[in-house]
Formats: structure tokens, C-alpha cells, sequence
């Protein structure tokens, strides 16, 4: 790369610690570091929130896809999502948000030590750590990909680099810095994708390309569904989408919790749903456009590299490197800040008695140093991704496959219409889920649709049937659920200045 492309790149990782200094001043305890202290504005709220939800494996893997396979990528990588969580402004917003403002949940696990029981908590806390770890690792991995491409820079020294910035920010500034970073990071990237748009129309012979290109692409590249990504794998993703985007991926819960009040949480999930549905559209536009312009790749999967590197000039190609540097520094920020609050608060309590009478200074350190160790780990396994079968394989495969099972009791739990699952239907659900996935993994071999598919159907029929069969209610279960399934509270109405009933 050029020195003013280097020169860009330095200048956005010096902007993303700079905020996270600044955030710094704005923790002083462990609600402050996880939650924001419930006063984060809705729409940035929402913004964070669709901003750590994709990384740069969207430039790597899905550009991948979409140059070998076309604009089916969108709809079952993107628009499940923005349906996912436009369901869950409705379903699941508020109630996150009700968890910290009336139960003092700081932790998006936490609450489930009383809604079901102490193993159940660990069960989902344990493995969705674990499968967190490779999930990240992916995401890393696919940065130092690009940046091997564009800079010729090593990979393992690519990981190094983007971790350690990201590091500092994340852990010195908690919630508050992912959001505002990713803020920044928003705006960065949508400069960076309009200069992509604009040289590649002009490459496709002008504006017109908009609507003229899709009939020279290589055929079945505009089919939304193919044979491999077929209607009921879109519909299976829609599930998953829905449950991960909605708190199964526990950092996404923060951003509800983060909010104010329950409205500005619907808010907040309603703008978030709507940048999924169309923004993914501007970014991938040169995706679907590569094969015209770079035919022959022998890596799919580098093609958004190569047309950056072939057709910008210097200075342009770091600024749109920064651009896809912002997705996984998004994500990954805000994952670690949400698997600290996990294992800050749920994991490290259920086993170190003493630690539960931390004082807020003490949790606050705690919570630094598990960020840091966490961050490391997920780097350190990033080194080995290839051996671990590749970014899509991570993401598609093993993380949209098990999230199901760690996410149905975590959501479904707060729904009244599910009050009767109690602990036995949560750990069995789980349990099924994942027998399933190692079954139809390694035994059967099944294809991507299967493997996607079983484990959460298998996990969500466990915990339904369980609850109809062999009900468990207890008094603390039925208070939490009641408590969330609240309508808009007093608190609400005070802090949009309406007049509250005597």
C-alpha cells in the first residue's frame, strides 16, 4: 500500500482510542462498563446495535459467495436479519430493557440463575463462551486476510495489530466506547462504500450500471435462492437471525439494555432493522458487480480486495480498508464487553463465593482484565482458523448452527407464553441441540440446510414440549417473567414528559 493509505489507516485507529479515552471518564462502576448506565439515546443505540452485528468476513466469505453465487448472499445474510430484528423490536426489545431498569441485570445471563437455576445459567454460559472464541477468531482472521492482500502484511501480524487497537478502546472505555467507536466507525464506512459505488459505476460505464448490470451476470447470480442456499434455508435463517440478533448474540441484548426506556429500545432495534435491510445493499453492490470486472479470480473470496487494490488510488484504498477495519472492531468490541459482563458476573460468582461481595471499584478492574484475557484468546485461536476449516465454515456452520440451542432458553424465558419451561425443558433443549449438531455433523454428514436447520428445530421443540409435558413454575421464575411482560412503566412516561396517573 501507499503511505497516504497507511497514513489513513493510522489516523482511524488513533480516532477509535482517542474515543475510547474520552468514554473512559464516563465509567465509574460495572453497570457504567456493560449497560452504558441505561442512558444511551435510541438512535445511537441503534446504530451500535446493527454496527456489531457483521464484520469483515462480509468483505471476505459473503463477497466470496456473492462473486461465485450472486445476490442470494443479501437475502439469507442480510434481510433475515433486518426481518429478525424488526420481529424482535417487538418482541424482544423492551424486555431486555426492562431486566436492567427493574431487575438491575447488568449481565444479559444473569437473570437466568432465578429463571431457571445456577446450572442452567452456567450451561448457556460456558458453551456460549466457548463457541464465542471461534466466532471472533473468525472475524479476526478475516481482517488480517485482507490486509495480507492489501499490504502483503502477515496474517498473524495483521491479528496482532487490529486486536491490540481494539483491545484498548474496548477496555478502557467499555459499553459507551463500543458505541460511540462504532459511531464513528458508521460514518467512516458509509464514506467508504459510496467511493467504492462511485469508481465501480464508472467502471460499469456510469449510473445506469444501477439497474442495467443485472442481466450480464453470469446466470443465476440474481436468483435469491440457489440449490445450495434454498427457501428453507432462508426461512431457517431467519430463525436463527431472529434469536441470535436479538440477544442470543449477547452483545446485541446490551444494546436494548443500554437504552433509557423500553420505547427508545424499540426504537433504537426498529432503525437497526432497517439499516439491514438496506445498507448491506450499498456495500455488497460492488460485490455482485465483481465478476464483470475481475472474472477469473481464482479466491473468491478475495475479489473486494482486488478490485480495492486495482482500482483506487492511493489514499482511497486505506480509507475503504478502515471502512471494513470498523465492521469486526465493532463487533468484536462489543462481544468482549458482553462475554466480560458474562463472565464477571455469572460465571466467576457461581464459583468464588468472595467474589460476590466485590466492591464497584474491584468489579470494574475485574471486568478489564477478563476483556483483555478474552481478547487475547480469541486472537490466539485466530492463528489456527485455517486449520479450523476457514471464516464461512466458523460462521455459517458451527455459529449459526449451535446458536439456536444456547439461545432458546435465554429468550424464550423471558416470554410469558413459555413460563412453564422451567430448568428441565432450558438444560434439555440445550442438550438436544448440540447432541443434534455433533450428530448430523460428524455422523451423517449432512448438507448445509440440514446442518443449520436440526439443531435449533431440535432445540425448540425440546423446550416447548417439555414445558406442555412436564411443566415447572416456581414463584421466582413467575415474578421475573411478569416483572419484563410489563406495559411501558411509569419511568417511561416520565422521561418522555408525558403526565403520569395518580
Amino acid at each position: 500500500m501507499h503511505a497516504l493509505d497507511w497514513a489513513m489507516v493510522c489516523a482511524y485507529f488513533a480516532l477509535m482510542i482517542v474515543i475510547g479515552w474520552w468514554s473512559h471518564k464516563r465509567v465509574s462502576d460495572v453497570k457504567d462498563f456493560f449497560t452504558a448506565g441505561g442512558k444511551m439515546p435510541w438512535w445511537l443505540a441503534g446504530i451500535s446495535h446493527h454496527m456489531s452485528g457483521y464484520s469483515a468476513v462480509l468483505f471476505v466469505a459473503y463477497a466470496g459467495v456473492a462473486y461465485t453465487t450472486g445476490v442470494t448472499v443479501y437475502f439469507w445474510g442480510f434481510a433475515s436479519i433486518g426481518i429478525g430484528v424488526g420481529i424482535g423490536s417487538w418482541l424482544f426489545a423492551a424486555r431486555w430493557n426492562r431486566l436492567r431498569s427493574k431487575l438491575g441485570v447488568a449481565s444479559p445471563l444473569e437473570y437466568l440463575a432465578k429463571r431457571y437455576n445456577v446450572p442452567t445459567q452456567q450451561a448457556l454460559a460456558w458453551s456460549g463462551s466457548l463457541l464465542k472464541i471461534f466466532d471472533i477468531a473468525a472475524k479476526w482472521f478475516a481482517v488480517a486476510t485482507l490486509l495480507h492482500v492489501f499490504a502483503g502484511l502477515d496474517y498473524n501480524l495483521g491479528i496482532l495489530i487490529t486486536g491490540a487497537v481494539t483491545l484498548v478502546y474496548c477496555t478502557i472505555g467499555g459499553l459507551w466506547a463500543d458505541a460511540l467507536t462504532d459511531f464513528g466507525q458508521f460514518v467512516i464506512q458509509a464514506i467508504a462504500a459510496i467511493v467504492m459505488i462511485v469508481v465501480v459505476l464508472g467502471k460499469l460505464g456510469g449510473i445506469s450500471a444501477l439497474w442495467t448490470m443485472w442481466d450480464k451476470l453470469p446466470e443465476g447470480h440474481v436468483d435469491p435462492v440457489t440449490s445450495k442456499y434454498t427457501t428453507i434455508f432462508l426461512l431457517v435463517y431467519v430463525l436463527v437471525k431472529t434469536l441470535e440478533y436479538n440477544g442470543g448474540m449477547w452483545n446485541l441484548a446490551q444494546r436494548y439494555m443500554a437504552a433509557p426506556t423500553t420505547s427508545a429500545a424499540k426504537r433504537g432495534a426498529r432503525l437497526s432493522s432497517a439499516l439491514y435491510l438496506v445498507w448491506p445493499l450499498v456495500l455488497m453492490f460492488p460485490m455482485f458487480a465483481a465478476p464483470l470486472l475481475i472474472p477469473g479470480v481464482k479466491d473468491p473470496t478475495q475479489s473486494y480486495a482486488i478490485m480495492t487494490t486495482t482500482f483506487l488510488p492511493p489514499g482511497l484504498v486505506g480509507l475503504v480498508l478502515a471502512g471494513i477495519f470498523s465492521h469486526t472492531m465493532a463487533m468484536v468490541s462489543s462481544d468482549a464487553n458482553a462475554i466480560s459482563a458474562v463472565i464477571t458476573r455469572d460465571m466467576i460468582p457461581a464459583m468464588f463465593r468472595r467474589t460476590r461481595q466485590w466492591t464497584d471499584v474491584q468489579g470494574l478492574k475485574a471486568a478489564r482484565i477478563t476483556t483483555v484475557i478474552f481478547v487475547a484468546l480469541t486472537m490466539l485461536v485466530a492463528t489456527q482458523a485455517q486449520n479450523l476449516g476457514g471464516v464461512l465454515q466458523i460462521v455459517v456452520n458451527w455459529v449459526a448452527a449451535l446458536m439456536g440451542p444456547i439461545s432458546i432458553p435465554l429468550l424464550l424465558g423471558m416470554l410469558p407464553w413459555f413460563r412453564k419451561c422451567g430448568p428441565r425443558a432450558a438444560l434439555i433443549s440445550w442438550a438436544g441441540g448440540l447432541i443434534d449438531y455433533a450428530l448430523v455433523y460428524y455422523v451423517f454428514k449432512a448438507n448445509q440446510t440440514v446442518l443449520v436447520a436440526t439443531p435449533i428445530l431440535v432445540s425448540l421443540a425440546l423446550y416447548i414440549g417439555l414445558g406442555l409435558l412436564a411443566p415447572e413454575r416456581s414463584a421466582a421464575a413467575d415474578e421475573i417473567v411478569d416483572t419484563v411482560n410489563l406495559a411501558d412503566d411509569d419511568v417511561d412516561r416520565k422521561k418522555e414528559g408525558t403526565t403520569v396517573p395518580a
